[in-house]
């Protein structure tokens, strides 16, 4: 019966590799707004490109340190507190805001709304990064960014549970009975883990700087 039913497609599984994690944060700071800047923020803080792309600047407190993406804005309708670590705050801080729009990165058409355009900045920028590397550069999409995230937190030694907080997962060890039972956030576990792998991609960066003239 499900002879002409295509095969449901593979889970990716690319994850940029340090050297690359380095040398795209390297690439992002000669990328100008809104693109670098963030993809900048995807790096640093492995939200959905969505929850990044349409941010509201209202969802930012400076005074606590804070991103409050609202359950209306979250993928699994779940509000989620994303602690800023100071790479996060030099971001914001260069960022050209727009006191006419609510959003955090405003589209070029219209200013009700985040980019969406993103097509042509990331050829750019995987075309770029395929200079740098001395190997040919496997295909790699802003989604991968996120998987790159949780890699890299897990290699740094941060929990399963608290790597799924800082992704707002509620599915593998806060899924089901565990989930209903379990309701501790994690808040300072996020922090420390945002602020460790913010400072490993700053390191990364500073040991692969970007080839003279490429």
């Amino acid at each position: 019966r499900d002879a002409g039913r295509p095969p449901p497609p593979k889970p990716r599984e690319r994850v940029l590799s340090p050297e690359e994690v380095g040398l795209l944060w390297n690439i992002l700071g000669d990328e100008g707004p809104p693109y670098g800047a963030a993809i900048k923020l995807l790096l640093l803080t492995g939200q959905r490109r969505n929850e990044v792309f349409s941010a509201n600047r209202a969802e930012f407190d400076m005074d606590t340190k804070l991103w409050i993406i609202p359950a209306e804005r979250s993928k699994n309708g779940v509000a989620h507190l994303v602690p800023l670590s100071p790479e996060v705050l030099e971001v914001w801080g260069e960022l050209r805001v727009d006191e006419e729009s609510a959003k955090l990165f405003v589209s070029r058409g219209n200013s009700e709304t985040g980019p969406s355009g993103f097509t042509k900045a990331i050829i750019r920028i995987r075309t770029a990064l395929d200079s740098q590397m001395d190997v040919p550069v496997q295909h790699w999409t802003l989604h991968d960014i996120r998987r790159t995230v949780a890699t890299g937190l897990q290699r740094l030694g941060v929990r399963l549970e608290v790597t799924e907080a800082v992704l707002n997962h509620v599915s593998g060890s806060r899924a089901g009975i565990i989930g209903v039972y379990q309701r501790h956030n994690y808040f300072d576990e996020k922090k420390a883990a945002l602020e460790a792998w913010a400072c490993e991609v700053k390191r990364l960066g500073a040991d692969h700087p970007l080839k003279p003239d490429s």
